[in-house]
Formats: structure tokens, C-alpha cells, sequence
């Protein structure tokens, strides 16, 4: 795997590097520019009295992935959504999630000169049905929807130097949310004895955004994401989200995304997850 990681940071630098040469292919027109895509990928394997051996398994995964963008010469209003859920099943075990998210987030930002600007955004991170530890017998659950949920507000700079790359930074808050008290070893402080169902951050948010088509059917996007409250280098949260899909023929995309995460509330050491799927691809918008 670090090899992968490796190559993906080669490729952002490759692109980084490239990026104004392609910049006029991929800009967005004045007024609304509206994009929603539905990719659905699905694997199945069964045996019946196969002497070589097996057992039957199946996965699914699900994405939807929009954007609505206007804009203006002045300013700009970006507003992008993600939903994602996958399961796989092997022989008589119980079905278990593969991913789970959903993202929401609104940004407005104000030309200050070609590629500078202010921006106000915030978003929203949450997961659809519940997560298990399966390690422990009986199973344990360890998170569901809104358990826990994260929000950031944030307001700064934003540089734009095309319509494929762009990196902002500036003020930030991040509040981190649960609705049952089960959950609140995400959000409890543990030098008070309340039972805290929520955790407010200060700090200093950078997002970095990068979609760029390396070829007419292969697109590479990548965003890095990074909050920082301030108060030690190993308290920085970092979630690196990269993805390479390549059109085979209409309708039908091979894609591989890597993510890696590190917050120290969740795990003291990096957590990263990679899938490689083939399947349908919609374009709705």
C-alpha cells in the first residue's frame, strides 16, 4: 500500500505541475454549471460441488456524486454532495459495510483579483446505517447515523489558479456531534464529569481540491483536507481522499480510490482504505 501512496503523490505533483495547460478544457461557464453522477458496482461468486474449492460471496457499492456551481465574475457559490454505500458477504457470514458517507458542503467565495479571493464555507460528515466492531463476539456497535456526525465552518483566502485546482485556508471550527450518550466516548471530555454529547474545536482549516482529466476518459481527483486546533502537531486531522476512474466504453467505469485518515480522537495511528471496482456509470445532470 505505500507504494500506492507513493505513485498517488507523484501524480499530484505531476498534475499540480500541468494543470495550467488544461485549465481552458475544463472551464465553467457563467451562471449555473450542474453535474450529478450515479456509479453502481456490483461482484457475485457461486460454487456447486467445485473441487477446487471456494465459498460464495457477493459485494455491492453505491456512490452518488453531484455538484451545483454558480458562477459569477465577482464570486462564485460551490455546493457539492456525496453519498456512498457498499456491502460485501462471504459464504454464511453476516453481510458487513465496505463504506459508508455521507458529505455536504456549501462554499461562497469573493473575487479579491483573478485567482484570490475570500470564502465563508461549511460542511457536514455523517455515515447512513450502523458500524460494528467484529472482532469482539458478540459483535459491538460503534457508530450510526449522526453517531457521530462532524461539522466545519470556516472563513480566509482561497487561491484559484484554473477551473481544476484550487487550495483555501483560513479560520475554523469544527464541532463533533452524537445523539445517544452511547456514543459519547466520541465527543466526552474527559477532565469534566458531565457526559459531553458535544465537542467544539478551535483552529485552522486547508482544503485542497484538484480534478483534472488526464485523459477524454480517465479523470483523476484528488482533495486533501486538514484541521489543525492549534494545540499540538500530532492533533492535526488529516483526510486525503484520491480517485482515478477511467470510462472503458459508455457507461461502463473502472475506478480506485484511496483515502487516508488520521484523527487522533479516533485512533492514535493513520487509518487508510482502498477499493478497485469495475461497473455502471450514469450521468443524471
Amino acid at each position: 500500500m505505500r507504494y500506492l501512496s507513493f505513485l498517488l503523490i507523484l501524480m499530484v505533483l505531476a498534475v499540480g505541475i500541468s494543470y495550467g495547460q488544461e485549465a481552458k478544457k475544463d472551464e465553467l461557464k457563467i451562471g449555473w454549471n450542474k453535474q450529478l453522477v450515479g456509479t453502481l458496482n456490483f461482484s457475485q461468486a457461486s460454487f456447486d460441488n467445485w473441487a477446487a474449492g471456494g465459498e460464495n460471496s457477493w459485494s455491492a457499492l453505491f456512490n452518488l456524486t453531484g455538484s451545483f456551481i454558480n458562477k459569477q465574475e465577482k464570486w462564485n457559490w460551490r455546493n457539492f454532495y456525496k453519498l456512498e454505500y457498499g456491502q460485501s458477504r462471504i459464504g454464511d457470514a453476516e453481510a458487513r459495510k465496505t463504506t459508508d458517507e455521507i458529505f455536504v458542503e456549501s462554499e461562497y467565495s469573493h473575487n479579491v483579483s483573478r485567482i484570490i479571493g475570500a470564502f465563508a464555507a461549511v460542511n457536514g460528515r455523517t455515515q447512513l446505517t450502523p458500524g460494528y466492531d467484529f472482532s469482539i463476539a458478540p459483535k459491538v456497535e460503534i457508530s450510526k447515523f449522526f453517531n457521530p456526525a462532524y461539522f466545519r465552518e470556516s472563513i480566509g483566502l482561497k487561491y484559484t489558479p484554473s477551473d481544476i485546482f484550487n487550495t483555501r485556508g483560513g479560520f475554523g471550527l469544527k464541532q463533533t456531534v452524537v445523539s445517544d450518550t452511547s456514543f459519547a466516548f466520541y465527543t466526552d471530555d474527559l477532565d469534566t464529569d458531565d457526559l459531553e454529547k458535544l465537542r467544539n474545536e478551535v483552529g485552522f482549516e486547508s482544503v485542497s481540491n484538484l480534478n483534472y482529466k488526464i485523459k477524454k476518459n480517465i479523470l483523476f481527483t484528488s482533495n486533501l483536507d486538514i484541521f489543525s486546533n492549534l494545540k499540538s502537531f500530532n492533533q492535526i486531522d488529516v483526510r486525503w481522499d484520491n480517485l482515478i476512474s477511467a470510462e472503458v466504453i459508455k457507461y461502463i467505469t473502472v475506478s480506485f480510490n484511496l483515502q487516508l485518515y488520521y484523527d487522533r480522537d479516533l485512533s492514535l495511528k493513520r487509518q487508510l482504505k482502498q477499493y478497485l471496482a469495475v461497473g455502471l456509470t450514469y450521468s443524471l445532470l
